[in-house]
């Protein structure tokens, strides 16, 4: 008799990508056992399914040399639960990754082989330099083009590469995981900072080059990043490419680690998850480390890691070049919008209007002006007076990676006005404000020829191509076929005026014929 995970019958819903075939990889680090399934293997990867149980298999392993018995037990009921939600979700390939604990405990042999048979596939034990390499494609995965050192933190050790044009140097790995560290420290902070100085003297990688950027990456830096977001009353609280000075945060971890030294918390502790709250100081006598010995000039985090880059290392040549902001954004725009095919012909009348009026693009403003094209109808189910918010929202808080803080906030302004208009009063408005006063001048002006767009195609793709724009003794002119001179009426003029009154250009007019 079929068992209820074991039936034919396909569980993939309308909303999901036609023909995909789930990925997962499983990883099993010092400090947590984490599942996540992504909805294909792509160059952009979307969550399916992500969850965590926090096993601190890592727990006493560099005193005793081995895994302890109730921790094994904690992570293969943990491992176990994950077999089974990779046969509900059908997943095509499972990979199982792991590393500091399992490759540093003298009895994981029976342990990796229990989790073998569960999961139905080989478990892959990375080495240091190996977990290092995959960390770097992580961030590349998430970053493109990133430049500068790399830095994994995990629950039993550091892993550190260097990024230049897309190549990683030979990684490091060095015994500073928080929980490690939390063990050799005897639960002080300050002696665990004095162990990192020590254990980071031997490393070639970590000094890097004076005014470069560190990426930090593992859970407990995500959540240092968090707290410093709190403290400083950023608008965007997504880890993903959040950038800050590395003043600000060798200031802010040297903080908490005198805080916590004195009376076991640090200010903004409320703020951490439970079982972040006594790692973080931790975390942060390392990052203080780093920074000294590195002078770097800024601190990015990237949310991605081993994992998707352990998927990106397995793409061919091709499919790593593609734009993971691109694929996403096209993805969405099949996934939520009334025509994709109208994405198209939006990204050509939006060139042909700067290119009437003499603007001249870079490659990112082409790259962002072409996302947002992708991303305009997304919001059309949502009711008319909520949509434009929920439109920001889904730009702004969305899974799309490859974009900065800055360029969401164009996106989410772009869609802004098209949705709101160009008065619109946004609740996001610090968020928005994220563009800065040259990204939000382009994104309304964008958010404007969007607004012209959509009265004249309703979202259907075969009209925009028919029209064109021109620039006429200071009259923008918005030239439409004979055979659609219907179109020209009060409400297309008043969107045309309101185009013109953005561009700086005094008048304009609907020329048919």
């Amino acid at each position: 008799m079929n068992q209820f995970w074991g039936v034919d019958a396909d569980p993939t819903a309308q909303g999901r990508i036609k023909g995909a075939k789930p990925v997962a990889v499983l990883d099993i680090g010092s400090n947590s056992v984490r599942l996540v399934v992504y909805e294909r293997h792509a160059r952009a990867l979307t969550h399916l399914y992500n969850e965590k149980s926090a096993c601190a298999l890592g727990r006493g392993v560099a005193a005793t040399g081995k895994l302890a018995y109730e921790n094994i037990d904690r992570a293969l009921t943990a491992v176990q639960r994950f077999a089974l939600v990779t046969k509900l979700m059908k997943v095509g390939k499972v990979y199982v990754l792991a590393t500091s604990a399992v490759r540093d405990a003298s009895n994981s042999k029976a342990f990796v082989d229990a989790v073998e048979a569960l999961m139905g596939t080989k478990v892959q034990v990375l080495s240091g330099a190996e977990e290092a390499h995959y960390a770097a494609l992580g961030v590349l995965a998430g970053i493109p083009g990133f430049t500068g050192v790399v830095g994994d933190l995990g629950g039993g050790s550091l892993e550190l590469s260097a990024l230049n044009a897309g190549a990683d140097s030979p990684g490091e790995t060095h015994e500073l995981g928080v929980i490690r560290l939390q063990d050799d420290s005897g639960g002080s902070a300050a002696q665990a900072q004095k162990l990192a100085r020590e254990r980071l003297k031997g490393s070639s990688i970590v000094e890097g080059k004076a005014g470069a950027t560190f990426c930090a990456i593992g859970g407990t830096w995500r959540s240092l990043a968090k707290l410093h977001q709190v403290l400083r009353k950023y608008p965007l609280h997504m880890v993903q490419h959040y950038e800050a000075p590395a003043a600000d945060l060798l200031k802010l971890s040297e903080e908490i680690v005198a805080e916590y030294d004195k009376d076991k918390t640090y200010t903004g502790a409320e703020h951490m998850s439970s079982g972040r709250r006594d790692l973080v100081p931790y975390g942060a006598a390392v990052l203080a480390e780093v920074l000294k010995f590195g002078r770097y000039d800024k601190v990015m985090f990237s949310a991605l890691g081993v994992r998707e880059g352990y998927l990106y290392g397995l793409l061919d040549d091709k499919e790593r070049r593609v734009d993971p902001l691109l694929q996403g954004a096209e993805e969405m725009s099949v996934l939520r919008s009334r025509s994709p095919a109208h994405a198209t012909d939006l990204i050509d009348f939006t060139a042909e209007f700067l290119t009437a009026i003499g603007v001249r693009e870079t490659a990112d403003e082409l790259r962002l002006r072409k996302v947002a094209c992708f991303l305009a109808d997304i919001g059309w189910r949502g009711h008319p007076d909520y949509r434009g918010e929920q439109s920001v929202d889904l730009i702004a808080y969305g899974s799309l990676t490859g974009v900065d803080h800055p360029g969401r906030a164009f996106l989410a302004e772009v869609l802004a006005v098209r949705y709101m208009g160009l008065k619109h009063k946004s609740q996001n408005q610090s968020l928005l404000a994220l563009a800065g006063p040259s990204g939000s001048m382009k994104a309304r002006l964008l958010g404007a020829i969007f607004r012209v767009a959509y009265p004249m195609s309703a979202a259907m793709p075969g009209v925009l191509p028919r029209a064109g724009f021109a620039l006429v003794d200071g009259t923008l002119e918005l030239h439409l076929p004979s055979d659609l001179a219907f179109l020209d009426g009060e409400h297309l003029q008043g969107r045309l005026d309101q185009l013109a009154g953005v561009a700086g250009i005094k008048s304009a007019k609907v020329v048919s014929g």
